[in-house]
């Protein structure tokens, strides 16, 4: 299983805010947006985007997405989801 971010920020403020929260995990940069737009986050007028998460197979499967993520409850959301998902806890 593989866990990553992306935002639309430059790879510079990435790392900045990487390094406050002392991440470790990889934040991935899409200032151009093609990205952030392929999967619906951004458009039309919204400059940021989405805050949602995406669960994808090893096949490249989108299997579910979460459009209501809450940072606070995020962790617990992510475990519980990964669960029904019937994805084996990480050892």
């Amino acid at each position: 299983m593989a866990f990553f971010a992306a935002s639309v920020d430059t790879p510079e403020e990435n790392k900045k805010f990487a390094e406050h929260l002392g991440l470790d995990y990889p934040l991935l940069s899409d200032p151009g947006k093609e990205v952030a737009k392929a999967y619906g986050v951004v458009g039309g007028d919204r400059q940021y985007a989405q805050r949602w998460t995406f669960y994808i197979s090893p096949e490249g499967k989108i299997l579910y997405v979460d459009r209501k993520v809450s940072p606070s409850e995020a962790g617990q959301a992510v475990a519980e989801r990964l669960k029904a998902l019937g994805v084996p806890p990480a050892r």
